[in-house]
């Protein structure tokens, strides 16, 4: 059939690209195989990604969002391997995971990413690369480093890594304090090319960092972008800066950024009161460990009219209330808030005097509306949070290493399988965070410090159920 323009490619697998991926992996599952060995190997010219299309952006118009189907508008292609530039790495990805962000590049929503490719695309002939007519998605992976642009010294070939999500060019003065205000700033997998949803995927070299070893190779992959996402928004300085004894309130406290933000609370010494919407949620809060817990589905509150159109403060007292009841009469210090539209009124409404809300992502809808007297006259702060710096991510993935913090892995898919995973999370039938195997041909290959594992290992399978 050959290929379409930008290089996509709708023919099977030639046989000699599918014995260059073997060898790959033949490779990583070996015990002995050295640093000068993998350096050696013969990169595929192509691999398998998952693409939406450039020509389908309109795919769904005129269809509610929660009526778009990732299934339709998720492609598992084989893709041309692009060129590596300067500072640049390949890695074979063993795992990879689903994210809200692909969920919204799958159904075009707020925008079509296409645009931000576009964009990156005129700012220089390496940024070039990534405005294709496909969009290979994905922000977490992990695997093993494949090759190395110039100028990259910290990481070789053979390296076991998990990759976070800012891609950065630091070439402006703005992001050398905190890398996330560098006007650059980009969110790999979805405002730049070449994700972690494929066989082989395109980083910068300083996105990576060391695979934690107690785990295996889709739980590795699961952590990445809410955890650091969740570091930011709540321990960091740049964040909620978390101290021993606040009271945090948690939305969604067992889902992928919740379970983070559950764990950190937790560990620092706060008192998590976690908002989950059903009974099997709340357990797996509990068994974390929280001991406050709200059941939406109990404690119904209907903090919008059945339109949709005006919110009703007295059920943002009632809700106030129930937080009171669990935490002896204290109000909430830190909003953990990323549902945004549906619940950012109570979150404002019932944060103390001089309290915080921290906000990112707006999962039921990105228009927030709240009564600005109750932030105005009680002097609260409403911090925006975004991903996280490359020290934050690099703290973050420490306290993974160190089994500090957990992996909220429930579910892992094949990569064929990502449009179904996608919808999953888009219609929120999911716990904690789904995993999909790239390369990786099976589910728990990649461990390499077992005596670690087995004394987490009940905390590592808490989400799953086992």
């Amino acid at each position: 059939m050959g290929n379409l323009p930008g290089g996509r490619a709708h023919f099977p697998i030639a046989a000699r690209e599918t014995t260059t991926v073997q060898h790959i992996l033949d490779a990583i599952q070996a015990d002995d195989t050295s640093a000068e060995d993998f350096a050696n190997l013969e990169l595929p010219q192509s691999y398998r990604a998952v693409t939406v299309h450039k020509d389908e952006v309109d795919m769904f118009e005129g269809i509610a969002s929660k009526d778009k189907d990732p299934r339709k508008s998720l492609h598992v292609d084989e893709v041309p391997l692009p060129e590596l530039g300067p500072g640049e790495a390949f890695v074979a990805v063993m795992a990879s995971a689903i994210n809200y962000n692909t969920v919204w590049t799958s159904i075009f929503e707020p925008v079509s990413t296409f645009g931000f490719l576009e964009r990156y695309g005129r700012e220089s002939s390496f940024g070039a690369r990534h405005n294709l007519d496909y969009h290979i998605v994905g922000s977490d992976l992990s695997g093993v480093v494949l090759a190395v642009g110039p100028g990259v010294t910290k990481w070789k070939a053979g390296d076991r890594v998990v990759a976070h999500c800012l891609s950065v060019e630091l070439e402006a003065p703005d992001g050398h304090n905190d890398t996330m205000m560098d006007p650059s700033q980009r969110i790999w997998g979805f405002e730049t090319n070449f994700g972690g949803l494929a066989d082989v995927a395109m980083v910068k070299a300083n996105q990576l960092m060391p695979k934690p070893e107690h785990l295996t190779w889709e739980e590795a992959a699961s952590p990445g972008l809410v955890n650091c996402t969740a570091y930011r928004q709540l321990v960091s300085a740049n964040g909620g800066n978390m101290k021993q004894g606040d009271n945090v309130l948690i939305w969604g406290a067992s889902g992928g950024l919740g379970g983070f933000a559950t764990q950190y609370a937790l560990n620092g010494g706060a008192n998590p009161i976690c908002v989950v919407s059903n009974e099997e949620k709340a357990q797996i809060v509990r068994n974390m460990g929280a001991e406050m817990v709200i059941n939406r589905s109990e404690l119904a509150p209907q903090f919008w009219n059945e339109e949709g159109t005006k919110q009703n403060p007295k059920e943002w007292q009632r809700f106030g209330k129930a937080i009171r009841e669990l935490t002896g009469g204290e109000d909430i210090d830190i909003v953990f808030e990323h549902p945004g539209r549906e619940t950012f009124g109570a979150s404002v409404y019932v944060t103390r005097k001089g309290g915080t809300i921290t906000t990112c992502a707006s999962t039921t809808g990105f228009m927030h509306e709240y009564d600005n007297r109750y932030l105005w006259m009680n002097l609260k702060k409403i911090i925006s949070s975004h991903f996280a710096n490359y020290r934050e991510s690099w703290e973050a993935n420490r306290l993974i290493a160190q089994a500090k913090i957990h992996p909220t892995l429930s579910r892992t898919y094949k990569l064929e399988d990502t449009g179904q995973a996608a919808l999953d999370v888009h219609h929120n039938k999911h716990q904690g965070k789904v995993g999909v195997l790239c390369l990786s041909p099976e589910e728990g290959l990649g461990v390499k410090n077992a005596e670690l594992r087995e004394q987490h290992i009940d905390k590592i399978n808490l989400f799953r159920g086992i």
